[in-house]
């Protein structure tokens, strides 16, 4: 677990995420705390499926 004031994602994959979902808008006017929490979920589940999939290509072998 990151420590207290790291980051686990970089800011520009959290911007590359928000484009995507179609909220960066919202977090360009508003900031972050603007993205309701249904589209922050959607954020973490799409990153959360992009780790797996590059553990995945680094360990074809291996099973998540």
């Amino acid at each position: 677990m990151p420590g207290k004031g790291r980051q686990v994602m970089s800011e520009n994959l959290k911007y590359q995420l928000a484009s995507e979902l179609g909220v960066l808008g919202t977090v360009q006017d508003r900031g972050w705390g603007a993205v309701s929490s249904q589209d922050c979920g959607r954020l973490v589940k799409l990153a959360i499926e992009r780790a797996e999939r590059s553990l995945t290509t680094q360990n074809p072998g291996r099973q998540t």
